[in-house]
């Protein structure tokens, strides 16, 4: 019997995509008992089709809205509200033409047969060109242009901005955007356009104010179909230790079952008002499409990020200047404490914040102010949102006895001061000149020269890939033995590294930025 009517429904669906597509909504507006007895009429239909019986089906050209004796079930308005605050983000990149691909094809096809070098270009042949490398999404947040989307969304391979960046609005009018800034550490750029008229903006609500089960819709541009929009319910809040961003950034996302793919990152995230809660910006796939695992950074954090960026150009972050990890069970148990919540102090920084407040190793973090610090990865990310120089009350728990220390944050803007001078050449690695004591104290060979790897923050972007008492002995080919030296040497874009540890050289790539 199941069979039967699943044949019925299939030959019903079929039917109706010849007809008006609004056919498909009264479909699945009908009542159970009215589904079932349309659909056996069509299963008898089956039986009698050699009489060629007349196609009769039931249809309703009615919006969701106007049938009163339903709930209204449409996001219809809401989806207008929002929507049209939401636009298409390309990237693009200056392509210069390979020497072979410059020449005439006639000598392409001769020089290659016979091996020989190709000929010099002429002087008139294109030289370079605009070439589409990324698409993407973003949110209008202020009639007069500004944008917001992911960093990723407006980046080119080896992670350099675009050359240029174009944005289509829902009526398809285009426009070249400008950079306003990038935080790569949460993924949030800022576009800004010059429109003739004021944009349609979104309204940002509170996402500190969402819940598991909330109702929200992903709208976007997926695959560059057009703009569209999924729904979903929020699957979790605060998922801090998802390893999408690089290291030493900032995460607390937004997890949601809406359908989120390639191309929707940078888009909104709405509530079912039509407020926008987060910015979406990563899924876990296989496949590469959704499978109900999306995550959005949320708009609290966006706004915050937006805004400083806009202000100043740059995110200032407050810094503790200590190394936190998470307790694990059994560090619990040593430290005889009846939960795992809370962050512990497993290195201080020489000449930090921290260790001018008095926070020692072995230490466990449980508030800053009046935040409960549930994870090391909730420390961070809490510290981080904080302005350098205020000064905050670190509640921690020592030997079994709660303290209570002030404490005035530093600065993450930059890195770790050295013990011989600021230096600001790798963001969060202090970088040491190898004197006798240093030698001494990390049994360095004779034959090793170069510069040291002291301590390394969390936050750094290095952080996974540098570690203490590395010693770097050349930079792009080069010896370095001096933090001047080093700095020279360095270049933005890829740099390769030559890396002495623990008795063996080894070779590093690392990105810097402009």
């Amino acid at each position: 019997m199941r069979s039967m009517l699943w044949c019925g429904c299939a030959f019903f669906f079929q039917s109706v995509e010849l007809a008006e597509p609004s056919c498909l909504t009264s479909v699945e507006l009908m009542k159970p008992t009215s589904f079932l007895f349309i659909s056996g009429i069509i299963v008898s239909s089956l039986f009698a089709a050699e009489k060629n019986p007349e196609l009769r089906v039931l249809e309703d050209f009615r919006a969701v809205a106007s049938i009163g004796e339903l709930p209204v079930v449409s996001y219809a308005d809401i989806l207008d509200k929002a929507t049209p605050s939401v636009v298409a983000v390309y990237s693009s990149r200056i392509v210069q033409p390979s020497y072979y691909q410059r020449a005439p094809q006639g000598l392409q096809d001769l020089f290659r047969q016979f091996g020989r070098p190709l000929p010099q270009p002429e002087a008139d042949s294109p030289k370079e060109r605009m070439e589409q490398v990324g698409v993407g999404s973003g949110v209008i947040i202020s009639e007069d242009g500004y944008i917001v989307t992911n960093s990723h969304v407006i980046q080119v391979p080896r992670g350099q901005a675009a050359d240029e960046i174009r944005v289509r609005l829902s009526d398809d009018v285009e426009y070249v955007a400008t950079l306003v800034g990038s935080d790569q550490k949460t993924d949030v750029a800022v576009l800004k356009i010059e429109p003739e008229e004021a944009l349609p903006v979104v309204t940002i609500a509170d996402s500190a104010k969402l819940r598991v089960g909330d109702i929200v819709f992903a709208i976007g541009n997926p695959l560059d179909v057009g703009l569209t929009a999924t729904q979903g319910i929020v699957s979790a809040l605060g998922r801090d230790s998802s390893g999408i961003l690089e290291p030493g950034s900032y995460e607390n996302f937004i997890q949601t079952d809406a359908a989120v793919n390639l191309g929707n990152s940078g888009g909104a995230l709405i509530d079912a008002a039509g407020r926008l809660i987060g910015i979406n910006t990563a899924i876990v796939s296989r496949s590469g499409g959704s499978i109900g695992i999306g995550f959005a950074i949320p708009s609290s954090m966006v706004l915050n990020v937006v805004t400083n960026l806009i202000e100043t150009g740059e995110v200032p972050r407050g810094l503790l200047g200590l190394i936190p990890v998470n307790l694990t069970p059994d560090l619990a148990d040593a430290f005889e404490l009846s939960t795992t919540r809370g962050a512990l102090v497993n290195q201080v920084i020489v000449d930090s914040p921290a260790e001018q407040g008095g926070i020692r190793h072995g230490d466990i973090i449980m508030k800053i102010d009046d935040v409960d610090i549930k994870s090391a990865p909730q420390l961070r990310l809490i510290v981080s949102q904080m302005r350098p120089g205020r000064k905050v009350n670190v509640t921690l728990i020592r030997q079994g006895e709660t303290l209570t220390l002030p404490v005035v944050l530093g600065s993450l803007t930059g890195s770790v001061a050295s013990a011989e001078a600021e230096q600001n050449i790798l963001e969060g690695v202090q970088l040491l000149s190898i004197d006798g004591r240093l030698r001494k104290g990390w049994s360095l060979p004779d034959d090793v020269d170069g510069v040291g790897v002291g301590d390394v923050l969390p936050e750094s972007p290095y952080s996974e890939l540098m570690a203490r008492g590395m010693v770097i002995v050349e930079v792009n080919g080069e010896a370095v033995s001096t933090l001047e030296e080093l700095e020279a040497q360095l270049q933005v874009g890829a740099n390769r590294l030559y890396i002495w540890s623990s008795g063996t050289n080894h070779f590093i790539a690392i990105y810097i930025q402009e």
